[in-house]
């Protein structure tokens, strides 16, 4: 058996949610937040068996869309003053790790 971590965007996250469910899955969402964005995220745990990882992870890729957003940054001039630049960064997208379960009971 395997669990994977996949963090979402929570703008993706209903539908990748529900995605699951109806293929059978069944998942584990917690909140969580991003550190460079500081936006919110959804983490999903999901255990399935080996051969259906690639599903999973099909599932995920499919409803985790990339995009871009301009996003303020500051940049020091001289003595000390402060002027936000935008700049675009990508975001959204999952990131997932799959690991082993060495033992895995739904009581």
């Amino acid at each position: 058996m395997k669990l994977i971590y996949a963090i979402v965007s929570n703008d993706d996250s209903s539908i990748v949610s529900s995605s699951l469910t109806k293929a059978g899955f069944f998942t584990t969402k917690l909140a969580s937040t991003g550190g460079f964005l500081m936006a919110g995220n959804t983490t999903f745990m999901i255990a399935t068996e080996d051969e259906k990882v690639d599903t999973v992870i099909e599932i995920i890729t499919k409803y985790s869309k990339r995009r871009t957003q301009m996003v303020p940054t500051s940049t020091a001039y001289g003595m000390g003053a402060f002027n936000a630049f935008p700049v675009e960064v990508s975001v959204g997208g999952a990131t997932i790790f799959v690991t082993n379960i060495e033992r895995f009971e739904k009581v």
